[in-house]
């Protein structure tokens, strides 16, 4: 036992493993490359494998870790043990329980997900964020489609990839409990077309408000930029534009906040069913 344990033990900042977690957690292009994304904390580390999520590797700082229970299908050897001032080199964030993994990308398609929705019963949710950009609000997005019980989510035309550091923080580990898929915009509305899902567009213009909108039958509600609002291809698509009514000063709500307010009425309009 000793004789792994110091195989498995990290103490040098100069250690290809460490530069290589650094660089995973900078690079975009290294993610895609190598198809790894780290994952940070002992609650997104457990979703993550919960959600069938394969994991490469993990570190664990045993000072800050403190004993803590680790997911059981973390292999002995997959555990590389390293110093306090490792683990600060490695991690994303100041405070992540001193537990971080290297998990194994996955990508969900479109055609996976009609077959999801195929094998559903209920009328179909799905929350549409296109180009929208701040990883904060993307993870915002999720915990909402989570919180609600939506289908799925899907980012058109992302600007942000889906295992940004950032994102997964702001998601809570929505990003692995949740159907997602990332595609252009154009292959999302043929999608959502040939489904027989209405696609709901918030907007300002030719709008009315949302509480007048039927969303109990399967409908994709889609956001854009808080910058750009949501495109014209959308808007030639949308089966009904709808918006939220603003009684102050400003003309624009959080995207993420948007997201919430029509998801749950939705909710409410189906429960009420």
């Amino acid at each position: 036992m000793q004789s792994s344990l110091s195989q498995n033990t990290i103490t040098s900042l100069q250690n290809s493993k460490v530069k290589e977690v650094v660089l995973l957690q900078e690079k975009a292009r290294e993610r895609e490359k190598t198809g790894l994304f780290p994952v940070e904390g002992l609650r997104e580390v457990s979703a993550c494998i919960a959600s069938g999520f394969e994991i490469d590797s993990v570190f664990l700082c045993d000072d800050i870790f403190n004993g803590k229970s680790l997911p059981e299908s973390i292999a002995g050897e997959k555990v590389f043990h390293v110093t306090t001032q490792v683990y600060s080199k490695i991690s994303y964030r100041e405070s992540t329980e001193g537990i971080l993994a290297i998990a194994k990308a996955r990508h969900t398609t479109l055609e996976d997900l009609g077959n999801i929705l195929k094998e559903s019963k209920e009328p179909a949710l799905i929350l549409v964020a296109e180009a929208v950009e701040k990883p904060g609000n993307l993870g915002a997005i999720l915990r909402t489609a989570d919180a609600c019980g939506a289908s799925a989510v899907i980012f058109a035309n992302p600007r942000t990839d889906l295992y940004n550091p950032n994102l997964i923080r702001a998601s809570l580990g929505g990003v692995f409990t949740q159907t997602i898929v990332c595609c252009k915009s154009e292959d999302a509305i043929s999608f959502l077309k040939a489904s027989g899902i209405k696609i709901f567009t918030a907007q300002l213009q030719d709008s009315v408000p949302y509480y007048g909108t039927d969303m109990t039958d399967s409908c994709a509600i889609a956001l854009g930029s808080e910058s750009g609002g949501i495109s014209d291809i959308w808007r030639k698509a949308s089966d009904r534009k709808i918006l939220i009514p603003m009684l102050g000063r400003l003309d624009s709500l959080n995207v993420s906040v948007s997201a919430a307010i029509l998801c749950y009425e939705a909710l409410r309009q189906r429960n009420a069913k």
